[in-house]
């Protein structure tokens, strides 16, 4: 089931719309890592915004998530 959450972002108000269990997989990478949700997010984005061509933030969020849990096996 997707949930959407809003987020500030470089000043600005997002909303993303993930599966709870992006959120949920997210939300323990941040705390893993000793940061906010919103903190990771910024982090995820900023890269995001280097690649050509540049993937939606939600995209984005999900492969970081994939890549994490293969990395993490």
């Amino acid at each position: 089931m997707m949930q959407k959450r809003s987020i500030t972002l470089k000043g600005h108000r997002t909303s993303i719309s993930l599966e709870f269990e992006f959120w949920s997989a997210l939300e323990e990478f941040a705390r893993e890592a000793g940061r906010t949700l919103p903190m990771l997010i910024t982090e995820i984005d900023r890269s995001r915004l280097k690649q050509s061509p540049t993937p939606g933030l939600a995209s984005a969020l999900r492969v970081y998530v994939l890549n994490r849990a293969v990395a993490d096996e």
